[in-house]
Order: C-alpha cells, then structure tokens, then sequence
C-alpha cells in the first residue's frame, strides 16, 4: 500500500511538473503576443501617429477647386465690354426624386426643355453618383427662378443654384474684337485642374483668348467635410482665390458702335480707325457680325449652320483676316518706292491718252478718254492708272515691294488679336519661291495699281496711312492699352527711313483726291472747316473684262451680280492740318471707291474728331482723346 501510495505520488509530481512548464510556456506565448501587440500599438499610436491622422483627414475632408471670376474688359474710357453676371440654374439631385423623367417634365412646364436637354441629363445622371446636383438649366430669368421657387414643393429633387455667366453688353458691336468663351474640349486639357470644372469656360477666339491667362485667375479651394460616401456635412473653411486682371483697350466704344451702324448699310464691309502717332486703335469693326452672348452657353446646331453658310462670313473678322486687291490706294506705295529710288522726281509727268502700250500688251487707264500730261500729285488726284504703269516699268517691282513692306504690308503686324492675316507684297523673289516661275514685267504695271498677287488687309491700309501721315514713323497697330497691374510701356517708333519732301508729295496728292474740285472723292469731303480729311480712293476688280466688252463698253458694277462688282476701298487720315487719326475702309462688291466707301471713312473720321475732348467746341461730347503711351 505504502508503495503504490509512493508510486502515485511521483506521477502526481511529474504530471505537476508538466502542467507547470506547460503553464510558463504558454504564459510565455501570451506575454510575448501582448508585448508584441503593445509594441505594435506603440508603433501606430505613438511612431505612426501623425502619419494615420493625416490619412483620417483625407478620408474625411474633400479639398475642391472653386473657379475663378473672369477679369473684366474695358474701353479706354472703364466702360465694361466684357462682364460677368449672375447666372441661375435649376439642378435636379437624383436620389430626392422617385422619378427623374416626370421632374424633368415638371420642370419643362416652366422652363422649356429640348430632346438634347433631356438627353444630356440622363447621360449625366449616369456618370454622377446619385447625391450629386446635375444641371438641368442655365440662364434663366427672374421670373423662371421665382416660379420654379415657388413650386419648388411639386418639384422633388429640384432647386436653384447661382454661378457666373460671361455677357457681352454691346453684343455684335464688339464680337470681332472680344471673340467669345466656351467649354474647354479635350484637345485643350493641358493639365491645370480648373480646366477639369464643370462648367467651366475659357477664351475661344478674339481677345477672350488672346488675354486667356490674365482674364482668367487663380482657383480657390473650398475644404469641406463629408462622409464615408463621399457626401457632403459642412463647409470648414473656404480661398476664394484672385479673380482674372482687368483688361482695358484702347477702343472707343462710342466710335466702335458708330462704325459698326454706319457699315451695316452695305451688304460686307470693314473698317479700322487707329491713332496715327501711338498706333492705338479706337474702333476696328466688321459687317455683318454676330451675337457673341449666343456662344457663351453653346450655340445651336441650326444657328452655327447659318453662320457658317452664309455668303458673307459673319464669323470672319474682315479688318484684320480679310486680304483683298488694295487697287489704287496702293498707289501711294508705288509714288514712294519712285521718289525714293532717285529714279523719278516729284516733277516728273507722263502722258495719258487712256492706254498704255507695253511689248503687244495694252494695259488700260480707268479713264477712256485718258488724263493728258499729269505730274505725281495730278496722277494721284486723278488716280491715272497709265502715270504708274510708266513709273513702275522704270523702277521694277522689287523697289515696289520694297517700299511696301516698309508701310506695313504684306506681313503681319504683331496686333494683340488671332488670325490676322499677313496679305501679299509679291516680288521676283517672292514669286519664285511660291510659284516657282520667274517674274514677267508686265506683272510689275498690275501691281503698281494694286492688283495682280498684290492683298492687303483693311488693317494694313490703316498703317500704311498712318506711317504716311506721321511724317515716315513706323508704328503698329494695337487694341490693349493695358492690364491692371501689369507693366505701362511707351514705345518710341522707328523711322521708316524715307525723306520728309517725298512724303509732303504724297500728302499734298492725298489731300487734293478729296479737296481738290477735280479730285476723285471731292464729293466725300469733310466740310466742316478744321476737320479736313486727305485720302486716297481705290477699286479692286474681281473678274477679268475681255476685250471685247471694253470695245462694246464696260458693264457698270449695278448692272452686275453682287459678287463681280469691284471692291470699294479708301484710305484717309484726319484733320489735315495736323493728322491725329487714320482710317482704312473696306466695302465688298461696293463698286466705286468714290461713291461707297469714302462717304463711310468721311462720316466716322468726322465722327471721330467730333469725340476729341481737346476740341472746345465739341467739349459736352463723349470723349475719345488720343490715346498717349502704350499700355
């Protein structure tokens, strides 16, 4: 008994012993994996901390991008051209709504809603998560916002949201200059994440886009706090950002509507008015033009085809894009280009019998009867093809071009406005590299009275007659005086390098083409005493008369379809005494310079005079003083 009491006793023992290493080594697991826990613990509480609350904030606050408030554009004088205004909008939530379709036709009942609104919302609906606001509307009137609020009850999902909207006050007046905005498309994605705004509208033609950078600011951001769902609890704290610069130009809005009502008489015309010292320009306007405050929500299909396919391209801007056959106000380029090659001297004359003969060729003076014996001043008073048909044959086209160029043509001039046009100031060496075939003399008579491959711009007419009537400065054209906080520059012009007597020829032929009794525009002349205008009338042809209807006689531009009459064109500056401002005017298939487009240069450069401040008997006048350094 002892014994067997012995033996259960050791096993008691042993067994004991088991349990307790047993115990100690799980004791040990436990305390090595609440060590290892605590460490870890440690580890993201304490070590990681900063690093796991910043990831909690992200998770719970939504950093958005607020658009900027466009800059302004404004006349010389702070009139606003370009603004914006408050834009209201009816938006539809779509998990407030049971059904979309029959809110969308409640809302119809107030603010009409085309298949493509409707569309469009659906497909949006689809993209956006079903607590996000998807515009169905902009726009809208006083009246439509207040119904809608008032309804607002019967119209689950629905409410009114305000955002900005780009208007144009003076609408076609300034469409050309201005352009327009639009929704930036895909191709002008260039990475800055305000592009990526719904809704948001950059600069597509005009100076909108020329100025886009400084018109359009710097974003702010609006921290908000949402929920695991992305849905919005509340505002934190809010930039608001800085809002595009100001732009102000050195248009005269005044004198910009008054052209652009004087034009509309014609069927398409252009004009531009520029300063003749500073090359500031106050009005450059362009017939027939369009509704710029059309573009800015999207233009319909239907409008932007009729624009499109009408014959007289309201969309392009005339004054600075379209290139037409400068006609005899080029003679003046012509005149120059001889009295500077030593060639030819102011006293030097040609007779004129109506024709000229060059090789088996005859080239024709507008005149049939011709002008007798006329000296440069008489040829430019009468406009006698055949004096610079003689006078090009003895100096040659490249002196031509050369003194062309000079007065601004056939290049661009740098304007702070898209698509200008450079025009054409052809020459030997010009026609070899562009057409591959040397220059034929006859050639050299075309151009010298602005036909043949010779184009010029109503812009680059403007110039030229500044630069003659600055006595030989080469200043350029430009319509931004300056942006608020930006730089103030003054520009000193160089000089075109002619003679100052050469020039006073030309100035004297210029001012008897309009007050000269025998002078081809006398009847458009300015007849207010102090406001005197010179300039020089021109008629471009756009089809090739035969020989034999110049022996049956040739048919008058009325008795012609609109499209083969002559373009009209006149260039002028004003007052004579003391030239301040200069004008090139443009009228397509107008017909005679005379009678179309010099009656349009003589009431805006009279106009123009009328708004100078610096006159006192005009001093009630709205003002339109010359402009001063450029800006």
């Amino acid at each position: 008994m002892s014994g067997s009491r012995g033996m259960s006793g050791d096993r008691d023992t042993d067994r004991y012993r088991t349990l307790t290493r047993r115990m100690l080594v799980l004791g040990g697991l436990k305390v090595g994996l609440l060590s290892t826990l605590a460490g870890r613990l440690y580890y993201l509480q304490v070590l990681q901390s900063q690093k796991y609350t910043m990831l909690a904030e992200e998770n719970r606050i939504s950093l958005r991008l607020i658009a900027p408030s466009r800059g302004p554009i404004v006349d010389r004088f702070g009139v606003p051209l370009a603004v914006n205004q408050q834009n209201y909008r009816v938006v539809v939530t779509a998990e407030r709504t049971k059904s979309m379709p029959e809110t969308l036709d409640k809302i119809a009942q107030i603010v009409p809603l085309t298949d493509a609104d409707r569309r469009r919302v659906m497909r949006e609906l689809h993209r956006k998560r079903r607590f996000v606001p998807v515009t169905v509307r902009e726009n809208l009137t006083w009246e439509q916002v207040a119904t809608i609020e008032m309804n607002i009850p019967d119209l689950p999902g629905a409410s009114i949201d305000v955002g900005e909207i780009r208007y144009y006050p003076f609408g076609e007046a300034t469409a050309h200059i201005l352009g327009y905005v639009g929704a930036v498309s895909e191709s002008e994605l260039n990475g800055d994440p305000v592009l990526s705004l719904p809704g948001f509208r950059i600069g597509k033609s005009g100076l909108e886009k020329h100025h886009e950078k400084s018109l359009r600011g710097t974003a702010g951001t609006s921290q908000l706090e949402v929920n695991a769902v992305g849905r919005v609890i509340r505002e934190l704290s809010r930039d608001e950002g800085q809002p595009g610069r100001e732009v102000q130009l050195t248009i005269d809005i005044g004198l910009q509507q008054f052209a652009q009502q004087r034009l509309s008489k014609e069927q398409s015309a252009a004009c531009v008015v520029m300063d003749v010292h500073t090359g500031a320009i106050y009005a450059l306007a362009s017939h027939p033009s369009y509704d710029p405050n059309q573009f800015t929500m999207g233009i319909s299909a239907e409008l932007w085809e009729d624009l499109l396919s009408n014959p007289t391209t309201p969309l392009s801007n005339k004054a600075v894009a379209g290139q037409y056959p400068p006609g005899s106000t080029f003679k003046m380029v012509t005149a120059l280009a001889a009295l500077e090659s030593g060639i030819v001297n102011k006293s030097f004359s040609v007779f004129c019998p109506g024709h000229y003969d060059f090789g088996d060729h005859r080239f024709h003076c507008w005149k049939k009867g011709g002008h007798g014996t006329v000296d440069m001043v008489g040829a430019l008073r009468h406009s006698c093809d055949t004096f610079f048909y003689e006078v090009s044959r003895r100096i040659g086209i490249d002196r031509i071009s050369e003194m062309g160029k000079r007065l601004g043509m056939g290049q661009p001039s740098g304007l702070d406005l898209p698509h200008e046009r450079p025009g054409v100031m052809p020459s030997t060496e010009w026609k070899k590299a562009t057409i591959g075939k040397s220059w034929a003399q006859g050639e050299t008579l075309i151009a010298s009275i602005g036909q043949g491959y010779v184009l010029a711009t109503p812009l680059q007419l403007a110039t030229m007659s500044c630069r003659l009537a600055n006595g030989g400065h080469a200043v350029k054209p430009h319509l931004t005086k300056q942006i608020k906080g930006g730089p103030h520059e003054t520009t000193v012009w160089p000089s075109i390098g002619v003679k100052k007597d050469h020039l006073d020829v030309i100035i004297r032929g210029m001012t008897e083409v309009v007050n000269a009794p025998n002078g081809t525009a006398f009847k458009a002349r300015i007849t207010e005493a102090g406001f005197e205008m010179a300039g020089k009338t021109g008629s471009a042809q756009v089809r090739r008369i035969s020989m034999a209807e110049r022996n049956t006689g040739v048919k008058k531009n009325e008795d012609l379809p609109w499209r083969e009459r002559d373009h009209a064109l006149f260039v002028a500056f004003a007052p004579v005494h003391a030239p301040r401002y200069a004008i090139g005017v443009i009228v397509e298939h107008g017909g005679g310079g005379s009678t179309a487009a010099a009656p349009i240069a003589r009431d805006i450069l009279l106009e123009c005079q009328k708004r100078d401040p610096g006159r006192s008997a005009v001093a009630d006048v709205t003002p339109g003083a010359p402009d001063g350094p450029r800006g």
